[in-house]
């Protein structure tokens, strides 16, 4: 389950392009501490969905937004009214394929979580890696072997990005003392009793 030893816990799997990176750190007195807190592997598929395509729909918004002012006839009126035609058309179909995509890297995660009992690095690369393949099932074996091998790689680079990226921030910000809850321990002020006049 999550929190328990050896269970490594990320940010949304359909977002791993945005952001992506090991959810467990080293604190400073070495031990582990959980960065990110996830759904449990049913809920997680419809957390996943909902995040990619809400990213897909966006980030497709913005797009098309630009792309339709640049391709309308010449006129500002006409040149808002294309932007937006082309929001309405493309940003839905857009985050529905987000959200495709982000539904079966979940369900493929969830499974290997299942199957292999463990969440790290490899499950994502692995997830990335079938899911790129499934989805380019209708194209034959050979696009399905080259999307596989996107995949895994995409998803490989940014588990990496993001191993080396929490080590390197570990080292940059290490957690310090922990400070005692007990007045009486704390330190003196440095420069004796201090004592406000009016």
């Amino acid at each position: 389950g999550e929190g328990s030893e050896g269970v490594d816990v990320r940010p949304c799997g359909a977002c791993a392009l945005v952001w992506s990176g090991p959810g467990r750190q080293r604190g400073g007195d070495g031990s582990k501490m959980e960065e990110y807190a996830r759904e449990p592997c049913p809920w997680r598929i419809v957390d996943d969905c909902g995040g990619a395509y809400t990213m897909g729909a966006i980030g497709g918004g913005i797009f098309q937004s630009i792309k339709g002012f640049r391709n309308a006839p010449v006129g500002m009126s006409h040149r808002f009214r294309g932007s937006l035609t082309a929001v309405k058309t493309r940003a839905p179909q857009l985050g529905g394929s987000f959200a495709i995509w982000g539904g079966l890297f979940s369900m493929i995660d969830c499974g290997l979580v299942k199957v292999r009992g463990k969440e790290d690095p490899w499950n994502s690369i692995t997830s990335g890696a079938l899911t790129g393949a499934i989805l380019a099932a209708r194209n034959g074996p050979m696009a399905m072997v080259g999307s596989a091998a996107m995949g895994g790689i995409l998803l490989a680079l940014i588990e990496g990005a993001g191993i080396m990226l929490t080590r390197f921030a570990s080292t940059q910000f290490p957690t310090g003392p922990q400070f005692a809850d007990d007045p009486s321990q704390l330190q003196n002020p440095p420069f004796g009793e201090y004592r406000q006049y009016q």
